[in-house]
């Protein structure tokens, strides 16, 4: 069974990692449709508080007992197959996917718009069945918040410093952890999406250390705000997340132009409209069989 299931693990992190490429769809909304979100970020914060633990104790005089314990915390037995599986699939779709998305960018919008709308559910229905006019209100809010900055027109720098390559990092890589937000087109806004998947296929090391090295700082800090939002805050961030995923829509809407004008249809439909669905579908069925895994479980125990 551990085979399969470390296979399975593998599988669901290139998943997440596939979609990290595409700019307006959020690695954090596959996590959380595949059922690994919470055990990463409980994960991630036993990992970067054992880290910095690992580091600082010692220089107080504390040891590394704190660290231990920490690190001990982190479920490797599942956080190391979904980032092999991440760390393969981004290299593999920084060659595939992205020449795909940019000659056929109509079709391949059409078909995450559909994955994300019906994903939509995942956080809504984490919220609970009834919705408190404060949870509607900062859902509408975050949906429009995300509608807007997904309308800005992305920017390019052609030959971007490293420290600057180590901040946008940091930033983009809370997107991961957050469902609705795109690491990938935070990094497009940046003007950092192309010079990073050319650095990715030209392996430039150094380019690639600065991005890994800041992309664990904000993650450490980070994700310890977000465990903190879901424990203490669990409703309202969830709430949050659903109007985020909402809003971030506006990024996959199929007909728009390089500066994220919004365009009305035009030419042929079929085939937007058919990913479309097959999207939705892929997502639906994830959901029903997520569902059915539960139910089953609950029968069990």
């Amino acid at each position: 069974m551990r085979p399969t299931r470390t296979l399975l693990d593998v599988v669901r992190g290139g998943f997440i990692g596939l979609v990290e490429i595409v700019p307006g769809v959020s690695g954090g909304t596959v996590a959380l449709i595949i059922g690994l979100y919470e055990t990463l970020i409980d994960s991630a914060g036993h990992l970067a508080r054992g880290l910095l633990r690992l580091v600082a104790d010692p220089i107080r005089g504390r040891g590394t007992a704190r660290a231990r314990h920490d690190l001990s915390a982190v479920q490797w037995g599942i956080v190391l197959p979904v980032v092999v599986g991440m760390a393969v699939a981004v290299i593999t779709a920084a060659r595939l996917l992205a020449p795909v998305i940019e000659d056929h960018p109509v079709e391949a919008r059409a078909f995450f718009a559909g994955l994300i709308l019906i994903s939509i559910a995942v956080p809504a229905r984490m919220v609970g069945e009834r919705w408190r006019g404060r949870e509607v209100a900062l859902a509408v809010l975050a949906a429009v918040a995300a509608f807007l900055v997904t309308g800005i027109p992305p920017a390019t720098i052609e030959d971007p410093p490293l420290w600057i390559v180590g901040l946008a990092a940091a930033v983009a890589i809370c997107a991961l952890v957050m469902p609705g937000l795109s690491g990938s087109f935070i990094l497009l806004v940046l003007g950092l999406y192309a010079p990073t998947l050319d650095a990715l296929n030209d392996r430039n090391l150094a380019y690639i250390a600065v991005f890994g090295l800041g992309a664990v700082i904000g993650l450490g800090g980070f994700v310890q705000v977000l465990r903190w939002l879901l424990r203490e805050h669990r409703r309202i961030t969830l709430a949050i997340m659903t109007g985020l995923m909402a809003g971030s829509l506006r990024a996959l809407w199929p007909w728009q132009t390089d500066e994220s004008a919004l365009l009305a249809p035009s030419g042929s439909l079929t085939m937007p409209m058919t990913l479309f669905a097959i999207g939705a579908a892929l997502v639906l069925t994830l959901l029903i069989a997520e569902a059915l895994v539960h139910r089953r479980r609950a029968v069990i125990t």
